[in-house]
């Protein structure tokens, strides 16, 4: 099918898809428009998932990052996400001994793109960065943030610029993967049972070339229980983190209590935090055997913050649920809103959620889920502050993923410009011949 014939399709589907949930009859609506769909990775064989995305806003450039192409493949759009470049491998991904996993990408004030991932080298786990100073046409500077450790364990990390130009990672670090044991799932990737595991920071201040050494974020290192820590940063140079905290409950076995989201600030490039601040503890947990990216966080243009998650619960009858979140703070995270349930359903399947701000006072959050019986797909949400939902939940996949297939623990999702969202995911569907692809939408926005 012809790219121009998928946006037709999707069009149709954006139009015909079901509205969930209920809009202020006060409030304004907003409604999303179809511009393009476009599977970017046809040409890498195998299975492609995992992505992240970053946008530029000031040259209307998109780039996707993921697991792929034989290593950790990357494609750049200069016209807003209509089409992509050719993938390609970033350098330090591909080679015969070489497990990389746990893409991230994000783009600096004067144009530079950081991609990132992580590796097993010898006995050690570790993110590589990648630097490109040629708006993604190539990567010719790589740098490894090889731990201190002889046998570590690390696991998804993440990647901001201040507007200093500071480049920020977090990652999961253990001194010791011995203790780390994992809970693996059909159709998905794995979860940790025990492990002394912490959320963790380095920052580089000469563009990527050299970095710190590891700074923990969650309290209690080197066993604190935290991992997943997305990050932004504020115009100020304050640097925000939302992390999934869980409790060790004996530092000899490192057996953990299920978790909960936490935020934590930085006003001094991240060599100390701020206490964590519980987000939407009395809503429930994130279970031991959740396997996807459980948190993101995000902040609109009037500096309002939005944590989005999922729980994994059960129901009065004791069946099992899943819900997705969404909370705000307009204190810079001394404080957050009552969560509001963001999909309609609370099926016992994953919500992949995600989070991105647009105006002051707005946010637009997605998820993956294989809620409807035909497989995955993702849907999009406006929000407003003031407001609440200024949609119902729409379909942006025109097709659904096949819910054997592994979809990637992540989704991306970015604001180009006020009126331009762009979105990517990965699925196996049926025009990508059952293979899991990766799929990018850019959706127009309009309030009335």
């Amino acid at each position: 099918m012809s790219r121009r014939s998928i946006v037709k399709v999707l069009a149709v589907a954006l139009a015909a898809a079901p509205f969930f949930g209920t809009t202020p009859a006060s409030a304004s609506v907003t409604s999303f428009v179809a511009n393009s769909l476009t599977d970017i990775s046809t040409s890498c064989a195998g299975q492609n998932a995992e992505v992240e995305q970053a946008v530029d806003q000031t040259r209307g450039y998109v780039y996707e990052l993921w697991m792929g192409c034989s290593g950790i493949a990357f494609a750049r759009s200069t016209d807003g996400g209509a089409h992509f470049s050719k993938p390609i491998s970033v350098p330090g991904s591909v080679g015969s001994n070489t497990n990389v996993w746990d893409p991230a990408v994000t783009v600096a004030p004067d144009g530079t793109v950081y991609a990132a991932f992580m590796i097993a080298h010898g006995s050690q786990w570790y993110p590589v960065v990648a630097a490109s100073f040629d708006h993604g046409v190539t990567f010719p500077q790589v740098s490894s943030l090889v731990p201190p450790d002889a046998k570590n364990w690390g696991d998804r990390d993440f990647i901001a610029v201040g507007p200093d130009g500071t480049v920020y990672v977090t990652w999961d670090y253990g001194p010791n993967r011995t203790s780390v044991t994992n809970i693996c799932a059909a159709g998905g990737s794995c979860a940790f049972l025990t492990g002394d595991l912490n959320a963790v920071m380095q920052r580089s201040t000469d563009g990527g070339k050299t970095w710190s050494s590891i700074i923990p974020i969650s309290p209690g290192f080197p066993a604190s229980g935290g991992d997943l820590a997305p990050l932004v940063v504020e115009p100020s140079g304050r640097v925000d983190v939302l992390y999934q905290g869980y409790q060790i409950t004996n530092t000899t076995t490192y057996t953990m209590n299920p978790a909960v989201s936490y935020f934590t600030s930085s006003s001094d490039h991240g060599s100390t935090w701020s206490t964590p601040v519980a987000v939407g503890a009395a809503v429930g947990t994130m279970s031991l055997s959740e396997w996807w990216i459980d948190d993101d966080i995000g902040i609109d243009a009037g500096g309002n913050l939005y944590a989005a998650w999922d729980t994994q619960g059960t129901n009065a009858d004791g069946s099992a649920n899943d819900v997705g979140w969404l909370s705000f703070s307009t204190n810079h995270g001394r404080s957050w809103s009552p969560p509001i349930q963001a999909p309609s359903d609370q099926l016992n399947v994953p919500h992949i959620m995600e989070v991105v701000g647009g105006a002051a006072g707005t946010a637009y959050v997605s998820w993956l889920s294989s809620s409807d019986p035909r497989g995955y797909a993702l849907y999009l949400r406006a929000f407003s502050v003031k407001s609440g939902w200024l949609s119902a939940p729409q379909q942006v996949s025109t097709e659904f993923g096949d819910p054997s297939v592994w979809p990637g623990d992540t989704t991306g999702i970015s604001m180009l410009s006020p009126s331009q969202l762009v979105l990517s995911w990965g699925s196996a569907t049926p025009s990508s011949g059952k293979k899991s692809d990766i799929f990018v939408a850019n959706v127009g926005v309009s309030t009335h």
